[in-house]
């Protein structure tokens, strides 16, 4: 079963916008677990624009599905949040300073040795990781070489693609990628930009997909369709 992870830095972007606590970003992880998600995702960014770092605090206590926390390891105050939270995953991401969003995954390469000594600080703390990388397989076959648990195939390219009319070139690399991930024992998971109209056909060509992180487009339909109902829609994509 492909898992359903839930990302709620919009619902924190949106309460951050006046101030309070209105949205409850608290609220609204427990609330998303309730409707039927797998587990919870933030992505906390040094700037806190959306998910504050004591938003982790809080949702760590109430959590009673996968948390998955999202992030740069660069950032010492990043690692030692999540060190100190110790998710159930933590998922690399080469983040630049200041980015809007996740826009590329890593060089498994050329940052073999650097994402080797992070990979095992997280791993010696009984927490899986996995790293954002592009559906290239020699980034593919670079992340088998870090000790990585699981990879996320950056998923933005198919969603491109996909809406463009060309289901069969969207998704020829990552089918390729995630292939070449399950022939070296890596876990797979996707995210971003997967919606109602591409996810299920990408499930359908990488059936052993672990688990999809979907926050904006899940968000933004929530807006018409309810929370409840839209996260039930995304989990019958993945059946």
């Amino acid at each position: 079963m492909t898992k359903l992870s839930v990302n709620i830095n919009k619902i924190a972007t949106l309460r951050n916008s006046r101030g309070g606590n209105n949205p409850d970003v608290v609220k609204s992880a427990v609330d998303v677990q309730l409707f039927g998600a797998d587990g919870v995702t933030v992505h906390p960014r040094p700037d806190e624009r959306h998910i504050r770092y004591e938003d982790v605090r809080q949702i760590k206590k109430i959590i009673t599905t996968e948390f998955n926390i999202e992030g740069n390891c660069t950032e010492q105050k990043f690692v030692d949040l999540v060190l100190e939270n110790k998710p159930d995953q933590v998922t690399l991401v080469p983040d630049a300073g200041g980015q809007l969003t996740s826009d590329h995954g890593w060089d498994t390469i050329r940052n073999k040795d650097y994402l080797r000594d992070m990979i095992g600080v997280f791993k010696k703390a009984g927490i899986r990781v996995s790293i954002f990388v592009d559906p290239v397989i020699e980034m593919v076959e670079g992340a088998a070489n870090t000790g990585t648990d699981r990879i996320e195939l950056y998923t933005e390219a198919y969603a491109r693609s996909f809406a463009a009319g060309d289901k069969q070139l969207a998704i020829a690399p990552y089918l390729a990628a995630a292939s070449k991930a399950r022939e070296l024992g890596l876990g797979l998971n996707a995210g971003h930009d997967l919606d109602l109209q591409n996810l299920r056909f990408f499930k359908q060509h990488i059936p052993w997909l672990d688990e999809v992180s979907i926050g904006h487009a899940l968000i933004c339909d929530a807006i018409y369709l309810g929370l409840e109902n839209t996260v039930q829609l995304y989990k019958r994509q993945l059946q």
